[in-house]
């Protein structure tokens, strides 16, 4: 999630230090994985226990709830900074001329309304900054396809994952991204091909219905993948492929004639195999169950809890960051920081911080508090004024059952 900000928030040069610039794969494979493996805790049992019928509801609702949270973000975002722009505020108080809105390619939405809407909600206009959550749209729509090949084998769903991935490697599932033709006369294409990318979200999945086993931690493997990350770091780092750096030609030539490999749009297969890599190391280094993340004092221990907390809430806090991105690059821009390091350490810090916050409030409200009991008094009864011990044991024993929000008749 705090890559993923990073990543989001425009002329940042913090994202110079990101994982996606030193190896094929980068914070979105992480997402995806993630997801994947808590899709499988939460959806898994419900297929187990209620049956397949059930599970598939359940998952309908989940892609509901992301669709809405999708043109919600959208929205907000496209319509704040049209407000902003129109208002010439930027102009008159800090001497900004740049379009915030073409920056993001959102003017569609007011100067060809009667396509683009129906597009955004249609899922045929994806402007690039929010492609992710119709990606997750999609890929949560295989999942009752993949736990339906699962009644017949696992080795079959695992068939129909690949063969799906492999068909995006052609082109076959392409999906639009624009409602209207570029200047070549195409379509443009999802950024994220769904088709492609479930696979490594059912990887995770997999792995948490017990599909895929534990990968064994002996030292071979962990030098495997720890070559693997290493001799990737030429191919993907832009400092040392790159022209006005080092300029390794024969590594700039290598990784033309490999971009199918590493394409990020069909999710090539060396980022599959690059992520599994640094996934590998990564849960080696904190061992099993994180055991290795405790145990390093009070301070560490916190640290670790809000990361988890922020990580626990990934949609809230993923929604929230890329507002947030544009709101802390316009405020660097107004002060005309973008080159200067103090603007650049807060705009980073100040969205990690605001981050934290989402994620707190998010589990409060998840928590439902209002369902608990009131506090009581020394004296044993709620302390709610104006109400008798009658009626607030009414209230108590309704909210104690938890069926319904308690209601005083």
């Amino acid at each position: 999630m705090f890559i993923i900000y990073i990543a989001h928030v425009p002329w940042n040069w913090w994202t110079l230090w990101i994982p996606a610039r030193f190896g094929f794969s980068d914070a979105t494979e992480i997402f995806v994985f993630c997801s994947g493996m808590a899709s499988a805790l939460a959806f898994g049992k419900i297929f187990d226990i209620h049956g397949w019928g059930m599970g598939a509801a359940r998952i309908l609702h989940r892609m509901w709830q992301v669709y809405w949270a999708h043109i919600g973000q959208f929205l907000i975002i496209a319509v704040g900074l049209v407000m902003i722009h129109e208002s010439g505020y930027l102009t008159r108080c800090c001497d900004l001329t740049q379009d915030y809105v073409v920056s993001l390619n959102l003017w569609h939405l007011f100067d060809n309304t009667k396509v683009a809407l129906p597009g955004l909600m249609t899922l045929t206009w994806v402007p690039n900054y929010f492609d992710i959550l119709p990606m997750y749209v999609v890929i949560l729509a295989l999942i009752p396809l993949i736990m339906l090949a699962s009644r017949v084998s696992v080795a079959a769903a695992f068939a129909l994952s690949f063969g799906m991935w492999l068909a995006a490697q052609f082109g076959l599932l392409d999906l639009p991204a624009e409602p209207w033709l570029n200047a070549e006369g195409e379509h443009r294409k999802w950024f994220f091909n769904p088709f492609a990318w479930q696979m490594l979200f059912f990887t995770g999945f997999a792995f948490m219905r017990g599909w895929i086993p534990a990968p064994p931690v002996n030292t071979k493997l962990v030098l495997f993948c720890l070559a693997v990350v290493i001799v990737t770091i030429p191919f993907a780092y832009y400092r040392a492929y790159g022209a006005n750096h080092l300029d390794l030609v024969w590594a700039r030539e290598a990784r033309e004639i490999i971009r199918p490999l590493w394409v990020k749009t069909e999710f090539g297969l060396f980022r599959y195999l690059h992520f599994l890599a640094l996934a590998y190391l990564a849960w080696v280094a904190a061992g099993e169950h994180g055991k290795r993340l405790l145990g390093h004092g009070a301070i560490w221990g916190r640290f670790v809890k809000i990361v988890q907390k922020v990580g626990q809430q990934s949609l809230p806090v993923f929604m929230a960051s890329l507002v947030i991105a544009q709101a802390a690059a316009l405020l660097r821009d107004m002060v005309w920081g973008r080159g200067e390091w103090l603007p650049q350490i807060l705009s980073n810090l100040g969205g990690f911080l605001a981050l934290i916050v989402v994620a707190y409030v998010a589990g409060w409200y998840k928590s439902q508090p209002w369902r608990k009991p009131p506090a009581t008094s020394s004296g044993g009864t709620p302390d709610m004024p104006g109400s008798s011990p009658k009626t607030d044991a009414r209230v108590t024993e309704r909210t104690v059952q938890g069926a319904k929000e308690p209601v005083l008749s």
